[in-house]
């Protein structure tokens, strides 16, 4: 029988973290305090939580904070790129461990958050102590080239054709260049339009059968403004990694328990990054889920991450 999301589950605290760089940070903390620690990093960049992400740990067994990442949720400023960076978010991570008093704890991300964890963890490995990473990304040029200009575009030939619509043709060939042009400058209602139209696409292919609720929530503008500003952001700097870094950098997690969860249909994040993390670091634990997309919600996504959660839980 396929594990399914625990109960709906109310923080039992709320705060915000100031950066002292002009962004605060908003947290929640749920399950039981004193329990197993964990920190569940969300996706895009530019996502924020859900209070779904909360039932993705048993609360008996869990004492898990969530935080919504600079600029996106409810963290400010919104949609702020300003001192915005991968290591400004590692440092971020181990300023909200200290805060509350974990001297390990397991890392959970999914999609752009296994980028962002395994970044963390290869920085600062003594402090995890176990990891479950989904949707693997690993932010090279050959990912970017294959979502937003020639890959995604043949398997979902009608949402690219929406996705390219209000690019001129003359822009095309860096779509990446082109909306973050548009998404950093003039109106805001172009803006607005640039960013929904960039969220969605993303929104409609992440799942292998539609799911009208996820595509709404990314066609909302003060969502998709976020997203799409710093998805793009990060991704014309890089991710501010150098090429082959976190795939070199395994080397140095081999001791830490992991599980590797990728569905085989994964658009946005092909399945051969996820394989080639699994070759880099054969300790960790490894599953290649069929009849699966990108996010995790995909039923048999969701049931090897429950599983996980549940192992390392003390």
């Amino acid at each position: 029988m396929l594990r399914t999301l625990y109960p709906p589950i109310e923080p039992y605290e709320t705060g915000t973290l100031d950066t002292g760089e002009g962004h605060v940070i908003a947290y929640e903390r749920c399950g039981t305090p004193g329990a197993t620690p964990a920190v569940f990093l969300h996706g895009g960049p530019g996502g924020g939580i859900s209070p779904t992400h909360r039932r993705l740990f048993d609360p008996a067994r869990y004492d898990v904070l969530l935080f919504d990442q600079r600029g996106c949720g409810r963290s400010t400023p919104h949609a702020g790129l300003e001192a915005n960076t991968t290591w400004h978010l590692v440092a971020d991570i181990e300023r909200l461990r200290e805060m509350v008093g974990a001297q390990q704890w397991l890392v959970f991300g999914g999609s752009w958050g296994s980028t962002l964890a395994l970044a963390y963890a290869q920085a600062h490995v003594e402090r995890v102590s176990a990891m479950v990473l989904r949707g693997i990304y690993l932010c090279s040029q050959a990912e970017l080239d294959w979502f937003y200009q020639f890959g995604v575009s043949q398997m979902f030939p009608d949402k690219y054709a929406r996705f390219v619509a209000p690019i001129p043709p003359a822009e095309r060939g860096d779509m990446l260049g082109a909306y973050y042009r548009r998404l950093t400058s003039g109106p805001m209602e172009e803006r607005i339009a640039a960013a929904r139209a960039w969220s969605l696409y993303e929104g409609e292919t992440i799942t292998l059968l539609p799911d009208a609720a996820n595509s709404a929530q990314h066609d909302d503008g003060h969502f998709a403004l976020a997203f799409a500003r710093i998805e793009t952001h990060y991704f014309t700097h890089g991710c501010w990694l150098e090429p082959g870094q976190l795939l070199a950098g395994a080397e140095r997690l081999r001791h830490i328990p992991a599980t590797i969860v990728h569905g085989r249909y994964d658009m946005p994040c092909p399945a051969h990054y996820a394989w080639a993390l699994h070759e880099a670091w054969p300790e960790a634990e490894f599953h290649l889920v069929e009849g699966a997309g990108h996010a995790f919600s995909e039923p048999g996504i969701l049931d090897q991450l429950i599983r996980a959660t549940d192992r390392y839980a003390r």
